[in-house]
């Protein structure tokens, strides 16, 4: 079977040992010959995500059709969806969380719970029209990741100036939660109604970039339990086909409210090619290809996934730091192969937990970004 990916970045990438695993070719569709997935591509069409002239070529070589990411043209691929293309998840489900002020009032209507948020057209509101109290979170309802495009706002003149620099943005704000913790889970349905959830985690973010993933036993059953919920009303709302990320904010009181949607593959679901039955990638093609879903169950007690972020603009492959950080015990380094500038994600570290504490998780996070990071100049 041949599986389109458009997006051509380290998410269709990592899908290359579970493709090869289930027998699947892969066909990616991305603009640049440096891009990681090329290397592992069966075929490249080259064009941009939102090309749907080279979907529709990607149409013709493929049986499915699968996304790396969420930047793509909707209404450009209406057409070929109208002509039997199979896209996975499907575009009338893309439709709904795509823009971020839709997917919150699709939260709403499901009886999921999401921080008090608006609209906010491109004109700058007077004080006294402002929806919201600061602080707040400023987000644009599309093409934001990895900090791009969302924005924590603590007084009316970072609004206006953020606003008077992207003029005609659409944007939603959102109330500031005070949480006790960031959590995610992936979370994944098949065409026939068949889920799996698996296991909850912690993400610890720095300029809403995400920096460390924790999986650990120490979260209440009451928090797991509202976070399972949440995952499978939301998929079942959405008649949803395929893996789902779903960030969430744990509140003081218990309670945990969605942050955002990915219709795809997610930072926080990389430790499970190494911690896992089934990898969130593996995943991801089991249900756009109609295969049975895999077992999400952890094969080790726990695990931490830390993000290796670019801190300079630089072509390096940073071999040394690389050979140290193989040297910790348990440690799984997938090293991207993209040139390094400042917050670009070049790569992640997994190591597996003897004990599932959160102590633990933190003291190998600290030890791993003390090898890659430089020293602070004193």
């Amino acid at each position: 079977m041949r599986v389109g990916v458009i997006g051509g970045g380290q998410l269709a990438w990592m899908m290359a040992g579970a493709a090869e695993k289930l027998g699947l070719d892969l066909i990616v569709q991305t603009p640049n010959p440096g891009d990681p997935a090329v290397s592992i591509a069966a075929h490249t069409v080259w064009g941009e995500v939102d090309d749907a002239m080279a979907t529709a070529e990607l149409a013709q070589l493929t049986d499915v059709i699968t996304f790396e990411n969420e930047f793509v043209d909707l209404n450009q691929l209406q057409s070929l969806a109208q002509q039997g293309t199979q896209f996975f998840p499907s575009l009338e489900t893309l439709a709904v969380i795509l823009d971020k002020y839709d997917q919150h009032q699709f939260l709403v209507a499901a009886g999921v719970g999401v921080a008090e948020f608006a609209l906010l057209e491109a004109a700058i509101p007077e004080p006294q029209e402002l929806p919201l109290e600061l602080p707040l979170a400023l987000k644009a309802c599309r093409h934001g990741y990895d900090g791009y495009g969302t924005f924590i706002i603590k007084t009316r003149s970072q609004l206006e100036e953020i606003l008077a620099k992207s003029p005609g943005q659409r944007w939603m704000l959102e109330a500031f939660v005070p949480f006790e913790r960031e959590l995610a889970v992936m979370a994944a349905r098949s065409a026939t109604g068949e889920i799996v959830i698996y296991p909850v985690v912690e993400t610890q973010q720095e300029n809403q970039v995400c920096r460390r993933v924790f999986v650990t036993s120490e979260l209440p059953n009451a928090v797991v339990a509202q976070v399972n919920a949440a995952a499978r009303c939301i998929l079942e709302q959405l008649n949803y086909v395929g893996i789902l990320g779903i960030e969430f904010f744990l509140t003081h009181d218990g309670r945990v409210l969605v942050n955002e949607l990915a219709p795809r593959t997610h930072n926080s679901g990389h430790y499970s090619l190494d911690a896992c039955l089934t990898s969130q990638f593996e995943q991801q093609l089991r249900a756009v290809c109609g295969l049975p879903l895999g077992r999400p169950s952890l094969t080790s007690a726990g695990a931490v996934m830390v993000n290796l972020l670019g801190y300079e603009q630089a072509e390096h492959d940073y071999l040394e730091k690389r050979q140290q950080l193989n040297e910790i015990p348990q440690a799984h380094l997938y090293w991207y192969g993209k040139t390094s500038r400042p917050g670009r994600k070049l790569g992640h570290v997994t190591v597996l937990l003897s004990q599932a504490e959160r102590a633990e998780a933190q003291q190998i996070a600290t030890q791993i970004e003390q090898i890659w990071y430089p020293a602070p100049v004193r």
